[in-house]
């Protein structure tokens, strides 16, 4: 630990309104000067609402309601509301999640990073010509680039990794003490991921700024944080270095997380948390992951665990600290396993924008029962192939066939059956689902659509949130009282609904805590064997598509540069392209989750 402390959060309780639910509690967390704090958990543990206190803010329907936030020697709890705002970018800054709602749509990117600057310093010190120079100064940490044409562009004229890295910028042009990023490489590829970690990284030592760094991907963490704090149902169960809890997780809960990282080598099996988090309206007795423990006991259920010091800095509550489980050799994948013919053809596909060639020359085949994963840097043309495939971009040349027949260019002109058939989930469900309307009613919707009338719409509903893992409960709920995670499930379970052929997955992972991911993926692969359902899987993420995928097609400007079975590309890449990608993919394998470390 730095000898200058940044932040000292002691006690700190937020509840929510008007149940007084407690959703964060009893969270006490030390951080020096220019080391990152890593703060994991599964989708609903409290993270965001965590991190939005460390800014003296809580989201609606939420109050803080004790504790203190001790950033560089004041407590932003006890400071007036003006005061509090300025500090907000001068000494603490935030990182959104979803970076699309977070920049305003009518302002162009540049007006909106000097407002930021302006808002974190008088303009005295920031005179107008170095302020752009302290703009285009940030776009380049960030990469992307700092011509007067890229700076005058709107958001929607961004990419979605692009308008993260936008968000990032903003946080860090007014210098700030502290920095919160929530979950800020999920929309990214690989590359850029490594770029702006790096950044991250280095512009925290050079500045002396300090992170809280907020995600759900183990191995993003282990390569950046100093410090790591598992959070579970609003409590830090267990925190200390991130080199002593990665490599000797004590709690069941740190090791079962650990476990269900996906393997880059696909040697050992993704392993998934059975059951799901407690709601903050009904936490059981005692501690509230015993419910999912295959270590609890009777005083599990009857106590709430005190922390634990279970060596110098590394804190446990659990009754019962031990030694983590063994892991679980992978069952291979073989390209031909699904053994039908072709659900989907893409032959010689050619998309554009305009006048703007974005897709060229592209074929892809999808084997029924299979699943394809579609890789590539953002900008690649990943998201433009899938949606030209469920016809919501009609501007391409060549053909689409579903079991052999051609598909119209546009959804509106395929039949009813045709669209059933082939389902899509969005990337980015804050976007994807329609505020003003339940759960049920998003799930339903399309169903009574494509299927007509619906004998017992409320079991249909319960089976499709049971097979995306959501609680029966959340079916009367709205996207806005759901978390990051919790949304891309409803939006997993609207496509399931209908009971589609082809599922065209656009990077559904990506906002999922790594237990929920590896239940989707297990999921899947069971949709694959049990029901023939057949799979476009865009992601960035590699070591996922070594765990799910039978074939890959690696696709760079617009042009698919390799393709084959995934064992073959991962093992002897052929494409350069195809060789950085991998070498920029962040992976990492706990000691005690390698198969050899039990012999």
């Amino acid at each position: 630990m730095s000898g200058d402390v940044v932040l000292d959060v002691a006690g700190l309780r937020v509840v929510g309104l008007p149940s007084k639910a407690e959703i964060v509690t009893e969270v006490d967390l030390t951080l020096g000067r220019g080391e990152v704090l890593g703060l994991v958990g599964e989708s609903g543990s409290g993270k965001t609402t965590l991190g939005l206190a460390l800014l003296a803010h809580a989201k609606r329907g939420t109050s803080i309601a004790s504790g203190s936030v001790t950033v560089c020697g004041r407590d932003l709890l006890t400071l007036p509301a003006e005061e509090v705002r300025r500090a907000r970018g001068r000494t603490v800054a935030y990182i959104p999640q979803s970076p699309a709602s977070a920049l305003n749509p009518a302002l162009r990117i540049g007006t909106q990073l000097r407002e930021c600057l302006n808002g974190s310093a008088s303009r005295e010190a920031h005179r107008e010509e170095e302020g752009e120079e302290r703009v285009q100064e940030v776009l380049r940490e960030v990469a992307l680039p700092d011509t007067p044409d890229f700076i005058r562009r709107y958001p929607h004229q961004l990419s979605g990794g692009q308008q993260q890295r936008i968000a990032i910028a903003m946080a860090f042009i007014g210098r700030p003490e502290l920095i919160v990023l929530d979950e800020p490489t999920t929309g990214l590829d690989v590359t850029t991921q490594r770029h702006v970690l790096e950044t991250v990284r280095r512009m925290c030592e050079g500045y002396g700024a300090s992170g809280v760094y907020i995600s759900h991907d183990m191995a993003v963490v282990a390569g950046i944080a100093d410090r790591l704090a598992v959070m579970y149902s609003g409590r830090v169960v267990e925190a200390g270095t991130a080199e002593a809890v990665l490599a000797a997780p004590r709690h069941p809960y740190t090791a079962r997380l650990l476990l269900a990282v996906p393997d880059l080598a696909a040697e050992r099996e993704m392993t998934g948390i059975p059951g799901h988090a407690p709601s903050p309206l009904a936490r059981p007795g005692g501690c509230a992951f015993a419910p999912r423990c295959e270590l609890a006991e009777d005083r599990c259920r009857a106590e709430q665990p005190a922390p634990v010091e279970v060596t110098v800095g590394h804190t446990v509550r659990c009754v019962k600290p031990g030694s983590p489980p063994a892991p679980r050799p992978a069952t291979p994948l073989r390209a031909g396993d699904g053994g039908g013919a072709p659900v989907l053809e893409v032959r010689g596909l050619s998309a554009r924008y305009g006048r703007t060639e974005v897709l060229s020359g592209i074929e892809l085949t999808v084997p029924a029962g299979e699943c394809v994963a579609l890789l590539g840097e953002s900008g690649s043309g990943k998201t433009t192939l899938s949606r030209a495939i469920v016809g919501l971009h009609p501007e391409f040349d060549g053909e689409i066939l579903l079991d052999g027949e051609a598909l119209a260019h546009g959804s509106y002109r395929r039949t009813e059956e045709q669209r059933r058939r082939v389902q899509y989930v969005f990337q980015n469900p804050y976007e994807a689902l329609n505020p003003r309307k339940t759960v049920r009613e998003l799930v339903l919707g399309p169903v009574r659509v494509l299927r007509g009338r619906v004998a017992d719409p409320d079991a249909v509903v319960r089976d499709a949130l049971e097979r995306a893992s959501l609680r029966g409960d959340l079916a009367g709920r709205y996207p806005d009282q759901l978390s990051g995670g919790e949304r891309q499930r409803v939006a997993i379970a609207r496509a399931l609904a209908t009971g589609p052929d082809l599922l065209i997955c656009d990077e559904i992972t990506s906002s999922l805590d790594v237990s929920v991911q590896s239940s989707i993926v297990e999921l899947l692969r069971e949709l694959q064997r049990r029901d023939g359902l057949s799979l476009l899987f865009v992601t960035h993420d590699i070591a996922l598509v070594r765990n799910l995928a039978q074939h890959v097609a690696v696709l760079e400007d617009g042009r698919i540069v390799e393709s084959g079975p995934v064992e073959r590309v991962f093992t002897t890449p052929d494409h350069p392209y195809t060789r950085s990608l991998i070498d920029d993919t962040p992976h990492f394998t706990p000691a005690f989750a390698r198969l050899d470390s039990r012999d």
